[in-house]
């Protein structure tokens, strides 16, 4: 009996264990919570970018991942530029931006 106890314990912590590790963020891969934070930072930041009455929001992609905003895209002006950048570093939650978008 104390076998069988011991060896359902062996498993019970091996389970948990492997559902454990299974959750936990690699260099190249991010969790389950920070992918869920790094959703909501890209639409806040989306929104940011529609609300401001300047930019175009079609031509701006915006992407996060572990709390890096990269932009990416076209837009009209090099004054676009920056304050396309300036929007997405106001926002609660961004470490840094990468800023990527062109001048057409």
């Amino acid at each position: 009996m104390k076998k069988c106890t011991r060896i359902l314990q062996l498993v019970v912590c091996l389970a948990l264990l492997v559902a454990f590790t299974a959750c936990a963020a690699t260099p190249k891969r991010e969790s389950t919570g920070q992918y869920v934070d790094d959703s909501v930072i890209t639409t806040k930041v989306k929104t940011a970018i529609f609300n401001e009455a300047t930019l175009k929001t079609f031509q701006i992609n915006v992407k996060t991942y572990k709390a890096v905003v990269q932009l990416s895209g076209f837009v009209d002006s090099a004054q676009s530029v920056t304050k396309a950048a300036e929007v997405a570093r106001r926002i609660e939650g961004v470490e840094s931006v990468e800023n990527g978008l062109l001048v057409k």
